[in-house]
């Protein structure tokens, strides 16, 4: 049982297998089955009930501490929506914004994306974030514009043909793990998952194919470092 940290209170597994478990699943498109079977073949036997209460309960609280660590990002925002499809045939929008370096700002499912959608998103975005971008880059969509002039009319705003598609090839990974998971259960479920699996996306996304191995190795031994940090198990 867990007695040093808190957060792991009352939990026959060690910090950890924990916080592994989490990394395995959200690091790469894998089943809570899967995953099952990666600890198995470690001697590790857990169901694949326990991984997913794992990753409900700890998931978010990780990804709440990276985001806290890394504080606020680039100042130019990069936004797009793209619609999932629930269980029972539910659609949703999920905004997404990342910065001009490519990591995820900060993502929100709603039911729609007139102009209250927009400002919604946009608010969520500032909070987040601790100030407002010093320029936005979106599709045309109307709701932007419109939202843009109540919440950031100071911020310039670009909607020229390709300019956001920084922001709609951040979708591939979540639509990825949307097939593996054979739709998302519910708007909730889909929120909680996607906000952990940007932040992870974000600590171990080290551009690969633009370094040098040697420097490549050095950034994913600080995100490996960080990981240790945030989950409490160094």
């Amino acid at each position: 049982m867990n007695k040093t940290n808190p957060l792991y209170h009352g939990y026959r597994f060690p910090s950890k297998i924990i916080s592994h478990t989490v990394w395995l699943y959200h690091r790469f498109c894998l089943s809570y089955r899967d995953a099952e079977d990666l600890l198995a073949e470690r001697g590790i036997v857990v169901s694949y009930e326990t991984i997913r209460s794992w990753c409900n309960k700890f998931g978010p609280a990780y990804a709440r501490t990276i985001k806290k660590r890394r504080g606020p990002l680039g100042d130019t925002w990069y936004m797009d929506e793209v619609y999932i499809v629930m269980v029972r045939g539910e659609r949703r929008y999920l905004w997404r914004a990342v910065d001009q370096d490519g990591d995820v700002l900060d993502i929100l499912v709603q039911k729609r994306k007139d102009k209250q959608a927009a400002v919604r998103f946009f608010k969520k975005l500032m909070k987040g974030q601790g100030c407002s971008a010093r320029k936005i880059v979106t599709d045309k969509l109307p709701s932007y514009g419109a939202a843009r002039k109540v919440v950031m009319p100071t911020s310039m705003h670009c909607h020229d043909r390709y300019a956001n598609n920084r922001a709609e090839v951040s979708h591939e990974h979540t639509r990825a793990q949307e097939r593996q998971m054979r739709r998302f259960k519910s708007p909730g479920q889909a929120q909680r998952f996607l906000s952990v699996h940007s932040q992870v996306h974000n600590l171990f996304r080290v551009g690969r194919h633009l370094l040098r191995a040697s420097n490549y190795r050095t950034l994913r031994s600080r995100s490996f470092e960080t990981w240790q940090q945030v989950t409490c198990v160094c």
